[in-house]
C-alpha cells in the first residue's frame, strides 16, 4: 500500500483499474485507493501482468503491506502467496478479543513485484439474494445507509448493485420509487428471521479512511489544544447589500456571504498576525499570508480546502477558487496539497439554520472560526427599534498561541471589516 497523502496511515481499495491477468506498463493506472482525505490513483510500479489480487474492492489495508502482485506470465509466485495475509473480511473485534496482528512482508529477494498491499479479500455469502461479508453483515455504502435510514428502507430487503453486491445510492433511489404499502398493515417478517423484542436493532459498518482520521486528529486536538472560546455578533446588512450589488453586475461570479467571510478574515489574519499562527512544542510559527482552510462536508465526513494566499485574491478569485475545490472535494479528488497546510480555518454552518457553535481546532492551526446563520433580528440603534440582518460567529483559540485580548482584537477588525466592507478596497 503506497504512501498516497502526507497524513495517511492506512488504504481502501475503491476500485480496481485492471483485473487478474491484464498486461501493465510502469506508472499505468492500476487502482483508485480511498485515502484519509481523498480519492487518488495508485500507478504500477513495474511492467508485467496483474497475476493476483489480493485485497478486493472496500476492503483496507496499513501502508507497506502487499495487496497484489505483478510478475512474468510463468513466474511462480507461490511462496509469495503463501505469506499473504489469510482472507478474512474486515471486522470490529469484541473488546475481549486480541487484535489480528498485521501479516509478514513477502520475502524480498523474490523476483515478483509488489504493487500494493493489505488484507486479503472478503470471502461474500448469499443469504436470500442479499451479499454478506463472512462475519455476517451486509454491504452498504455510509451514503446508502443514511439514506435508507432517512427513508425507513429495510436493507434486508434490497440487493445490491455495486461491486461485489454492495448496496449503493441507486439502490436506495429505486427502493424509494417503489410504490408504499398502504398504512395499517403490520410488518411482515420475512421467512427464518426472528423480530427482536426488547432490543434496538442496529447495524455496524467499518468506518471509512476520512472518518478514522478525524477520530484521530479531534483526539490530537480538543484533549491536548487548550481552547477557549470568543463569540460576536456582526451586523451583515452592507456586506450582504454589497454581494447583491456585486453579482448584479455579474451574475457569474455567484460571490457568497461566505466568500466575503473568507476575504474579511483574511484580511483581520494580516493586520493580527499573532493569530495567523501555530504552536510548534518549542516555538510558536508565525505565517506572512493567510492561508484560509473552508470545512466542506463530504459524504464520509469533512475536509478542509485550501484557499492559500486569501488575503492577495479578490473576491471573484476567491469564489471561483472555492467552488472549484468544493466541488472536487465532494467527488473525492482532492490532492494533498490543497487539502494540508492552512494557516486559518472557517466552519460555516448557517446554511443548516445553526445560529451559533463551537468549532474544535484542526492542529496545528491557531484558531478556528465558526459561523453562524445571518437572520433578520430586532437591535437598537439610535435610541430605536430597528431590524437588522445579523449573524454569530465564535473563534476556537488555541491558548498556547492566543490569548484572549489578541483573539478579542482579532474578532474586532473582523467584526469591524465585515459591518464596513468598503474597508476591503481602502
Amino acid at each position: 500500500m503506497p504512501k498516497l497523502s502526507p497524513t495517511m496511515e492506512e488504504g481502501q481499495i475503491s476500485r480496481w483499474l485492471k483485473k487478474e491477468g491484464d498486461k501493465v506498463s510502469m506508472g499505468e493506472p492500476l487502482a483508485e485507493i480511498d485515502t484519509d482525505k481523498a480519492t487518488m490513483e495508485m500507478q504500477a510500479l513495474a511492467n508485467g501482468v496483474l497475476r493476483k489480487i489480493i485485497i478486493n474492492e472496500g476492503q483496507a489495508a496499513p501502508l507497506g503491506q502487499l495487496i497484489a502482485v505483478i510478475g512474468e506470465p510463468d513466474e511462480d509466485i507461490a511462496s509469495m502467496l503463501s505469506e499473504a495475509p489469510a482472507a478474512a473480511a474486515p471486522k470490529q473485534e469484541p473488546p475481549k478479543q486480541e487484535q489480528e496482528k498485521p501479516a509478514p512482508q513477502p520475502p524480498a529477494q523474490s523476483q515478483a513485484r509488489a504493487a500494493v498491499a493489505a488484507a486479503a479479500p472478503a470471502a461474500r455469502s448469499v443469504d436470500n439474494g442479499q451479499p454478506k461479508t463472512d462475519s455476517g453483515r451486509m454491504i452498504v455504502s455510509p451514503l446508502a445507509a443514511r439514506m435508507a435510514a432517512d427513508a425507513g428502507i429495510d436493507l434486508r430487503s434490497l440487493q445490491g448493485s455495486g461491486p461485489g453486491g454492495r448496496i449503493i445510492k441507486r439502490d436506495i433511489e429505486a427502493a424509494i420509487s417503489q410504490p408504499k404499502p398502504e398504512p395499517g398493515y403490520p410488518r411482515v417478517v420475512p421467512a427464518g428471521q426472528v423480530p427482536q423484542i426488547g432490543a434496538s436493532a442496529y447495524r455496524d459498518e467499518p468506518a471509512s479512511e476520512i472518518r478514522k482520521t478525524i477520530a484521530r486528529r479531534l483526539v490530537t486536538s480538543l484533549g491536548p489544544v487548550p481552547h477557549f472560546f470568543l463569540t460576536t455578533e456582526i451586523e451583515m446588512d452592507r456586506a450582504a447589500e454589497m454581494r447583491r450589488g456585486i453579482n448584479a453586475l455579474d451574475p457569474d461570479l455567484k460571490i457568497s456571504i461566505n466568500d466575503v467571510i473568507i476575504k474579511v478574515a483574511a484580511a483581520a489574519l494580516i493586520q493580527h498576525p499573532e493569530v495567523n499562527a501555530s504552536f510548534q512544542e518549542k516555538f510558536v510559527r508565525y505565517y506572512e499570508r493567510a492561508d484560509v482552510g473552508v470545512a466542506v462536508a463530504i459524504e464520509d465526513g469533512l475536509i478542509t480546502p485550501v484557499v492559500r494566499a486569501a488575503d492577495q485574491k479578490s473576491l471573484s478569485q476567491i469564489a471561483a477558487e472555492v467552488r472549484e475545490l468544493a466541488e472536487r472535494a465532494r467527488s473525492r479528488r482532492l490532492k494533498p496539497e490543497e487539502y494540508t497546510g492552512a494557516t486559518f480555518s472557517i466552519s460555516n454552518l448557517g446554511m443548516f439554520g445553526i445560529d451559533e457553535f463551537t468549532a474544535v481546532i484542526n492542529p496545528p492551526e491557531g484558531a478556528i472560526l465558526a459561523v453562524g446563520a445571518m437572520s433578520p433580528k430586532p437591535v437598537v440603534r439610535d435610541n430605536e427599534i430597528v431590524i437588522r440582518q445579523m449573524m454569530r460567529v465564535t473563534m476556537s483559540c488555541d491558548h498556547r498561541v492566543i490569548d484572549g485580548a489578541t483573539g478579542a482584537k482579532f474578532l474586532q477588525t473582523f467584526k469591524k471589516i465585515l459591518e464596513n466592507p468598503l474597508y476591503l478596497v481602502v
